[in-house]
């Protein structure tokens, strides 16, 4: 605790004020997609269909982080603060415009021809279905996903809005306004399915709600910038051009770790029922920690390393993104050992119940500790990542992208039939190490990152500091058997107690091995 608590007033660090500003928001946000979760397997279960659903939604959420906060965001934010940097309002003003016309015109294109394609894309995404013959799951998903669809229109304006708002440094409301979803999906669940047959139907509703509020609620923000967008489609704008050059390879580049997630979707369409649920499951409680630290850490060091390139200043540069790794690697290390060695527990407090039962406890567990592996990479990735669509560079990440896509099919073939659903989880956990590594690689061959001193010994530190909360977890925490056969009450207490014993086995050993608030920012 003396670490944040010192790292926190240090007025140096405006960094580290804007993740927790970000990281508080999206604790928020994720604490209530728990909650969410929790609604939807205390209600639905693991089944039929809770799978038709989740592939359902999985679609139009795969378009919004592959398009719309993954390539777009990563494009606009780059050229928006060079405009705002370098042109006069008029011009910045009139390229709000263009973007969003441009923006929503595509994007409800695109949404019209998923509702009107449905069976078709249903059937793309979960071939097992169809070659099973499974009808029943067809037809309840193409249903949810003409209700789903169009929420790729509504969250890319919204993706849009918050772009607009982390490039001014206003990052609170972006970060918050998730937590819409989550509150429209459990009111969907709750209140709404008893009305609807098939009850599932609802939460196709919910997610189409949650759309439209999302974006309207950021609308007052833009107004308060003076950059509220009068909408006019601008294709031939030199700005707009240049979002588009960029997203195009940005658009694999960016969301690799998300393709090879909806891949293992298509290839758990094969396996038994309930296997799309549980790798659902804990994908959820793997991007958690991905979420409050990854995607925040990527939030607020994109914008600040597109305004030192436009400044032309390599070494600062290359320090806060010395700043972004060192970060997650201090906080990353200990959420991916507590996320494996608590997996069944987590499974067992959060989603157990009669529609959730012990097997589904024990399944969800095998996934989500294959995913845990892979959570150190999946956070660097969002760090590394921004040091080449920062430089506007996005051709170097593609081609990366498509040496781990390759090596994630590879290895999902290899790990399929003898883990079945883990296989997929652990395939995606390896491939995103490769993507992290040859990503780090090509930062350091372009001379863009030059590590700040210090790496070895810090990485002695945070290493027996894992180990001390490794230990602590192994000879506190009780067998599976215990956690699934104990109250809520208790799982809950249980997990409270290990979660905090662990922070403060972590953070005590950092603090008396040496490590000090001074080692986790950038130096001049």
């Amino acid at each position: 605790m003396p670490i944040i608590a010192a790292l926190w007033r240090n007025p140096a660090l405006s960094l580290l004020r804007s993740l927790s500003t970000v990281g508080a928001h999206t604790l928020l946000s994720r604490i209530l997609g728990f909650v969410r979760d929790l609604v939807l397997a205390q209600v639905f279960g693991a089944n039929a269909q809770t799978d038709a659903f989740f592939v359902a939604f999985k679609i139009p959420n795969f378009l919004r982080r592959l398009f719309a906060e993954g390539a777009f965001a990563t494009a606009f934010v780059p050229v928006l603060t060079e405009y705002r940097s370098k042109r006069e309002y008029r011009e910045l003003k009139d390229f709000v415009d263009h973007v969003a016309g441009s923006l929503g015109l595509v994007t409800l294109a695109v949404s019209l021809i998923g509702v009107v394609a449905a069976p078709l894309v249903v059937s793309l995404f979960a071939l097992g279905w169809v070659i099973d013959g499974d009808p029943g799951k067809l037809d309840l998903a193409a249903q949810m996903l003409r209700l789903t669809f169009p929420y790729l229109f509504f969250i890319s304006l919204t993706a849009f809005a918050g772009g607009i708002m982390n490039a001014h440094d206003r990052f609170a409301v972006p970060a918050f306004t998730p937590v819409l979803l989550n509150l429209c999906l459990i009111g969907a669940a709750l209140w709404l399915a008893p009305q609807m047959e098939p009850g599932v139907v609802a939460l196709a509703w919910g997610v189409l709600i949650a759309g439209i509020a999302q974006f309207t609620f950021q609308l007052p923000f833009l107004a308060k910038l003076k950059l509220l967008p009068r909408p006019r489609p601008g294709f031939h704008d030199p700005g707009v051009r240049r979002i588009l050059k960029l997203m195009v390879p940005a658009m694999f580049a960016v969301s690799v770790t998300q393709i090879n997630l909806l891949l293992d979707t298509v290839l758990a369409s094969f396996l038994v029922s309930g296997s799309i649920s549980w790798l659902y499951y804990s994908d959820r409680l793997m991007e958690f920690p991905v979420g409050i630290l990854g995607v925040a850490l990527s939030t607020v060091i994109l914008p600040r390393l597109s305004r030192r390139q436009a400044e032309a200043a390599p070494e600062t540069f290359s320090r806060e993104l010395d700043w972004g790794l060192r970060t997650a690697f201090v906080f990353g290390v200990p959420a991916a050992v507590g996320l494996i060695m608590l997996a069944g527990p987590m499974m067992a407090t959060l989603f157990q119940s009669e529609a959730f039962d012990a097997h589904d406890v024990a399944m969800a567990q095998r996934s989500l500790m294959a995913y845990g592996l892979g959570l150190q990479a999946f956070v660097l990735i969002k760090v590394l990542a921004p040091g080449f669509y920062a430089r506007q560079d996005t051709r170097t990440p593609v081609r990366i992208g498509m040496i781990a896509m390759a090596a994630n099919m590879l290895l999902n073939l290899l790990f399929i039939y003898p883990l079945q659903h883990a296989g997929l989880a652990l395939a995606t956990s390896l491939a995103a190490y490769l993507n992290a590594f040859l990503l780090l690689r090509g930062l350091r061959r372009e001379g863009a990152y030059r590590p700040v001193s210090g790496w070895r010994r810090l990485t002695l530190q945070v290493g027996l500091a894992a180990l001390a909360l490794a230990v602590m977890i192994m000879s506190v925490s009780p067998d599976l058997a215990e956690w699934v056969g104990a109250g809520r009450g208790q799982r809950v207490l249980w997990l409270i107690g290990l979660v905090v014993g662990g922070v403060v086995s972590y953070l005590g050993v950092l603090w008396l091995s040496g490590v000090r608030p001074r080692d986790l920012h950038s130096r001049r």
